[in-house]
């Protein structure tokens, strides 16, 4: 009897054995795909940082843009009244001396 205690014993501490080792394993494999995937969360984590980047500076550009087509706009306008104002005073001055 006691040696198929002893047995018994011996096969209990075999098999704790096997799940301790499966269980080493499972948490060596899960602390791979954690390390993966923090690395990949780093990553993101950086391009998204360049990308705010680079939007911010897409935003600067385009009120740069804006800033210089309204510019734009007043001087065409105003060359356009000054014209306007040229050939109205041509026209009277012609018109007055004939």
């Amino acid at each position: 009897m006691s040696t198929d205690r002893l047995n018994q014993s011996s096969e209990r501490i075999k098999e704790s054995r096997r799940t301790v080792l499966e269980t080493e394993e499972l948490g060596v494999s899960i602390l791979q795909d954690l390390h993966q995937q923090r690395q990949t969360l780093l990553h993101a984590h950086d391009t998204l940082h360049g990308v705010d980047d680079n939007i911010g500076k897409s935003r600067k550009l385009l009120t740069s843009m804006v800033r210089r087509m309204n510019r734009n706009k007043w001087i065409i306008g105003g060359l356009i009244g000054v014209l306007i104002v040229a050939i109205i005073l041509i026209s009277y001055f012609k018109i007055s001396h004939n």
